[in-house]
C-alpha cells in the first residue's frame, strides 16, 4: 500500500467490510508508540451536539437574516 501525494490511502475492501467502514464514516488516527491506528471517530453523547451537527448548514438559499426574521414574524 502506498500513500499518495495528497496523503491518501485505500483501505482494503475486506477490512472495510469487517469493521463496518462505509462511505461517510468519520474516522480518527491515533498514535500509539510506533503504531498509527485508524478507528471510527468517537461521537458525542450529547443530543444537542448531535442535533447541531445535523442542522449545521441545513439552510439553503440566499435569504438574508432580516428576510428570514420577517418571514418568521409574519411581516411579509
Amino acid at each position: 500500500m502506498v500513500i499518495t501525494s495528497k496523503g491518501q490511502v485505500t483501505i482494503p475492501q475486506r477490512i472495510r467490510n469487517r469493521h463496518g467502514l462505509k462511505p461517510g464514516t468519520a474516522v480518527e488516527f491515533v498514535s500509539e508508540g510506533a503504531k498509527v491506528l485508524l478507528r471510527p471517530a468517537k461521537t458525542s453523547r450529547n443530543p444537542i451536539d448531535a442535533w447541531l451537527k445535523q442542522a449545521t448548514g441545513a439552510a439553503k438559499g440566499n435569504a438574508t437574516t432580516a428576510r428570514i426574521m420577517k418571514l418568521t414574524r409574519g411581516e411579509d
